[in-house]
């Protein structure tokens, strides 16, 4: 039986930044007649990916616990991939009624990396 609760999408902290930023750029895109860029093309992916998560709040990958950076202070937490090796993370919080998605990061490969703690060969 398909889970019938409300599911919240909220863009927390740096990925509220990021996406306000990226929403900036691709206005003022717009305005000077661009309707093609990578800013465009990762706006309209994080857009497609958090009606998803609306759908399916358990979308992404889920991390395993024991990888969760310990900073983040979350129980769980899952990715996403966007468009240009770009990533999205989120956390899920809920109850009977309603499910929250907290997107913590937006993020591209490389800063991805340093919040894992990964390192470049």
């Amino acid at each position: 039986m398909k889970d019938k609760r409300l599911v919240h999408v909220i863009l927390k902290d740096q990925a509220k930044l990021e996406f306000e930023e990226l929403n900036q750029i691709v206005g003022e895109q717009q305005n000077k007649g661009i309707t093609n860029s990578e800013e465009m093309q990762l706006l309209k992916s994080i857009k497609q990916k958090s009606e998803l998560l609306k759908l399916n709040p358990v979308y992404g990958d889920k991390i395993p616990h024991h990888l969760i950076p310990k900073n983040l202070d979350v129980s769980n937490l899952f990715r996403v991939e966007l468009i240009g090796y770009w990533r999205m993370l989120y956390t899920l919080e809920g109850n009977q009624i309603e499910v929250v998605a907290f997107i913590l990061y937006l993020v591209d490969h490389p800063t991805y990396n340093k919040i894992f703690g990964y390192r470049k060969n």
